[in-house]
């Protein structure tokens, strides 16, 4: 029987051949066309690759984006835009010992020659502990990472981290403060400027920007500088100086000593360790922290107090120091006696305990406690940072005339050197009080301040000051051109509520120039020992002033101020003639 053509098989099989022949066309077109699509795509990857090694990879340390656990942190800078704390990108180096495939040996002598700040020993010793994990460095640079990556040990990891450094080492180290953990796995600021402004340099918007603070680093520098010199000399406990603006409030400069590296806390600046838990002496901020009886510097406020409550209408008035003074079982008496009637300005260059004591009983109580509670002296500092030390003082009911009289000439009531530079900036500045600040202050932004005293009687105390150092115990504090004023002081170092008899606080209150006040310069020494070049003596006058007289000498030119030999405070009837005081 004859088959129809529609029904052959092979005439079927033909148009679905056909199909599938169209099918596997378009399906390789497609697989072709995702691939030529692919190229652009691989290209791009590439591309992106190459840009982050040619140009990420290659960007300066500081400019280069942080990979890190911790957080970015805004950088820190002086008044000048010197940097003193930025955030870096660096490598921890960490390895697996129980991986290690190269031998131990060889890799200590490589990985040491890489690592100088680790001994071969100590790097073999964690190579060889069979533990799971062993850091064998932090804060590793680049360039070093890089050495190490080419050793091509599959055991040892680089881990990218973040961490805060501290270019100028020691330098303000207290002010500074530092970061690490504070016990709750995060990293924040411990002390210092880092924990004040926690919240400004880890907020994302405004770490943008640095945070600029009222030192400068040429001043901090020369203070610091000759504080430790001064401490070595006299083989004494510890220093603090402090330099502040008189009118603006700013500090330019906070030293304490003993100091340490920021860079690692856990260090002494001098090299030596933490030996106890809380050895932690070098991390007191003795400018804002410590509180200390500061002697006779005091007798400048207790004059400026009497001269504005109008107890002095002269400065020759005169008062009894012919014999000391009993107040109930306490006797006051005077260093370098002159048993006689003193004026005012001989009262203040021969430093009279007596004199200033008899003055302070006129003012009476209720009005010292007035002044000193303008100039801050009842309250912490007010001031940024967090370390701050409360002043000790008496209680109201134990205030009588032995306290008054005490108080007057610096015994009895405890403060810090920052509360002591406040309250002269206070004196000469025209009498107006204003809260310290570490904070780079405009023009615009410094605070109107509180007055505490007359234009007229910051004046007349000027004019004490500078006599101090023309013909009192502040001699040698003097700089020709700059017109140097203050005040000496020294007291018995007090331990744990007790004075300690043997030990004193030495410091000097100075100012200059002091003919247009600009600058208040304070530094005081614990416990100095004597030394050859202040003749075996531990007075302020002998340890101290000189180091003063250096300090300005070195930061005046820094700060534009010139010496002006043509320039001075008038001293004219001041003093009889031979008055003049002797160390």
């Amino acid at each position: 029987m004859a088959t129809l053509p529609g029904n052959d098989p092979l005439i079927r099989a033909l148009p679905a051949a056909a199909g599938q022949r169209v099918t596997a066309r378009s399906q390789a077109q497609q697989r072709l066309a995702f691939i030529i699509m692919l190229f652009p795509v691989l290209a791009l990857v590439i591309l992106a690759r190459l840009i982050d090694l040619a140009v990420v990879q290659g960007l300066p340390e500081r400019s280069r984006p942080t990979i890190s656990a911790a957080p970015p942190r805004g950088d820190i800078v002086d008044r000048n835009g010197v940097e003193l704390a930025r955030t870096f990108e660096a490598y921890a180096i960490t390895v697996m010992p129980q991986r290690l495939t190269s031998d131990p040996d060889l890799l200590a002598t490589r990985l040491a020659a890489i690592l100088p700040e680790r001994s071969r020993e100590a790097i073999l010793a964690d190579l060889t502990s069979g533990k799971s994990l062993r850091y064998l460095a932090r804060r590793v640079l680049p360039g070093q990472a890089r050495r190490i990556n080419e050793l091509g040990e599959p055991a040892i990891e680089l881990t990218r981290e973040a961490e805060r450094l501290y270019p100028n080492y020691s330098l303000a180290a207290q002010a500074l403060g530092y970061t690490g953990d504070d016990g709750k796995g995060v990293v924040r600021g411990l002390i210092g400027a880092e924990r004040a402004f926690e919240q400004r340099l880890s907020d994302p918007v405004q770490r943008a920007t640095p945070l600029a603070l009222s030192l400068d680093v040429r001043v901090q520098q020369a203070m610091q500088n000759e504080l430790q010199a001064l401490v070595a000399d006299q083989n004494a406990k510890g220093a603090a100086g402090v330099v502040m603006d008189v009118n603006s409030g700013e500090v330019l400069a906070m030293a304490s000593l003993p100091d340490f590296n920021p860079n690692v806390p856990g260090q002494r600046a001098d090299g030596m360790r933490y030996t106890r838990k809380n050895d932690d002496s070098s991390r007191f901020n003795r400018v804002t922290l410590g509180g200390y009886e500061l002697g006779s510097t005091f007798k400048a406020f207790t004059i400026a107090m009497a001269l504005d409550s109008g107890v002095l209408t002269n400065l020759q008035k005169q008062y009894d120091a012919t014999r000391p003074l009993m107040v109930g079982r306490f006797r006051i008496q005077d260093d370098h006696a002159k048993n006689r009637w003193l004026s005012v300005p001989e009262i203040f260059i021969h430093s009279s305990n007596i004199g200033t004591a008899r003055m302070a009983m006129e003012l009476g109580r209720e009005r010292q406690r007035e002044f000193l509670g303008k100039l801050g002296f009842f309250k912490p500092a007010e001031f940024e940072l967090l370390e701050k030390t409360r002043p000790q003082y008496p209680a109201l009911s134990n205030w009588g005339d032995s306290a008054t009289m005490t108080i007057s000439y610096g015994h009895g009531l405890t403060v810090s050197p920052l509360h002591l530079a406040t309250g002269y900036a206070a004196i000469v500045n025209g009498g107006i009080y204003r809260p310290p600040t570490i904070l780079k202050r405009d023009a615009v932004a410094v605070p109107a301040g509180t007055r505490v005293f007359s234009p007229r009687t910051s004046a007349q105390m000027r004019r004490l000051l500078r006599l101090v150092v023309t013909s009192g115990t502040g001699r040698r504090a003097d700089v020709p051109g700059y017109r140097v004023g203050g005040k000496t002081g020294t007291a018995e170092k007090i331990e744990d509520g007790r004075y300690v008899h043997g030990q004193n606080v030495v410091n000097f209150a100075a100012v200059f120039p002091m003919d247009a006040p600009r600058y208040v310069v304070v530094a005081m020494i614990d416990d100095p020992r004597g030394s050859k070049a202040s003749f075996g003596l531990r007075t302020a006058g002998m340890v101290v002033a000189p180091a003063i007289h250096r300090i300005i000498e070195r930061i005046a030119p820094a700060l534009g101020v010139l010496p002006d030999a043509s320039r001075d405070v008038d001293l004219a009837g001041l003093l009889p003639r031979g008055s003049e005081a002797k160390e």
